[in-house]
């Protein structure tokens, strides 16, 4: 375990990768589906609170691995056992996310620790890892001995907080303290992304392969929400708004994939490598977006089907909050990878912030869910139409300033 060429020609995912990354479905789709019925019950802030905890640690977890199997992955036999209880991590993990959301909606304490359990076995076995790299490799000892120093004290910190009696307050602010470290970690053991040899466009296929994961939730919150909307004896009789609902879940899910690989993040990396850690963790809002809009659509079938306490507003809000988050991380990301702001994209982000206020403003106005369903639908393709027509000239002029930089 030396380290991985990071030019290395014609780098794709593995299959133990793809394999490892199907453990995730469960994990994302268990905390969707919770937030959703959280939301539809009438406590919107605690679901939101409980859904970025699951999110955020779900996105952790799959980010270590995956940079570290950009740099280090080996393929062999050990590699492949510690991968196996990683996975078995993760689906401790799940099991331990319907607890953990209840006790937030009841307010009382928070139970993390099936979480915490599934969470801690994933990062021993990256412990272990990262002793391997460290002991086969002189040249990133440093590295592998900071990051098993790092994690160790992070992991400690987590039992503790899910393990023992602390007021709920003091559990919150530890949450954020060792969230903090979570994301500081790469830094506090390597300096920057450039620390160990990862693969640019192998990272870019991760993370587009892990964005599409999390759009799945659109067609599992698309089939959630038009199912029980069927008429009929025998559930075949389509009625007007589960016809919205499927044309506005597909086409929402299908325009934000466009959206995203839109973005050539891997060429832009091979230019920014300095940039990997802003891309790294900055995907994370941007996971969160994705899942929320699965949820959202999940939500809106709930009400449909008079299983939800919410108005028709704040039905709408719960789809189009997500959303919007989602479309301007994308812009986000793209304006600070590539260090140029484009006066186009102001065009395109205001048109879709005026898209989505459409489709609130429709329903405070009393039209109909699945009408409003369909103008959200509408949000990403304000990017696409300007992607074709005439971003794609402009995306392109800015990757050629990056490799005359280089030059």
């Amino acid at each position: 375990m030396t380290g991985r060429d990071p030019g290395e020609h014609g780098r794709v995912s593995t299959p133990l990768e793809l394999l490892f990354d199907l453990t995730f479905v469960v994990a994302v789709g268990t905390a969707s589906s919770r937030f959703a019925e959280m939301v539809a019950g009438g406590h919107a802030g605690q679901a939101v609170t409980a859904f970025v905890l699951a999110m955020f640690a779900i996105s952790v977890a799959w980010i270590s691995f995956s940079w570290f199997a950009s740099a280090f992955g080996t393929d062999d036999w050990l590699y492949r056992a510690l991968t196996m209880v990683q996975m078995i991590g993760v689906v401790v993990f799940s099991l331990g996310l319907p607890a953990m959301f209840h006790s937030v909606e009841e307010g009382e304490h928070l139970e993390l620790r099936v979480m915490v359990l599934g969470y801690v076995v994933m990062r021993i076995a990256m412990l272990v890892q990262w002793w391997r790299a460290a002991h086969d490799s002189p040249a990133f000892h440093d590295v592998g001995m900071a990051n098993i120093r790092w994690t160790a004290i992070v992991q400690i910190g987590w039992i503790v907080i899910a393990f023992t009696s602390l007021p709920l307050a003091a559990v919150f602010t530890a949450f954020i303290v060792l969230g903090a470290l979570e994301l500081g970690l790469p830094l506090l053991a390597q300096g920057s992304a450039g620390g160990t040899p990862w693969h640019p466009h192998h990272v870019a296929e991760r993370y587009g392969l892990f964005a599409i994961i999390v759009l799945g939730e659109g067609v599992v919150g698309t089939v959630a929400s038009s199912g029980d909307l069927l008429g009929g004896a025998d559930g075949t009789h389509w009625t007007g708004n589960a016809i919205a609902v499927v044309i506005a879940g597909v086409g929402l899910t299908f325009g934000m994939w466009w959206v995203y690989f839109a973005t050539p993040f891997g060429d832009i990396l091979v230019h920014r490598r300095s940039r990997g850690y802003l891309f790294g963790y900055g995907h994370i809002p941007l996971f969160i977006g994705i899942a929320g809009a699965g949820a959202g659509l999940h939500v809106a079938g709930l009400h449909l089907e008079h299983h939800s306490k919410l108005g028709d507003v704040a039905v709408v809000l719960s789809l189009a909050l997500p959303v919007g988050l989602y479309l301007l991380m994308v812009y986000l990301l793209h304006t600070l990878l590539l260090s140029a702001a484009d006066r186009f994209h102001v065009l395109l982000i205001s048109l879709t912030l005026a898209v989505l206020l459409a489709a609130v403003l429709l329903a405070v106005a009393g039209v109909a869910i699945a009408v409003c369903l369909l103008i959200v639908m509408l949000a990403p393709f304000v990017t696409v139409l300007g992607y074709e027509t005439v971003g794609h000239r402009h995306q392109q002029q800015m990757l050629q300033h990056l490799a005359a930089e280089d030059r």
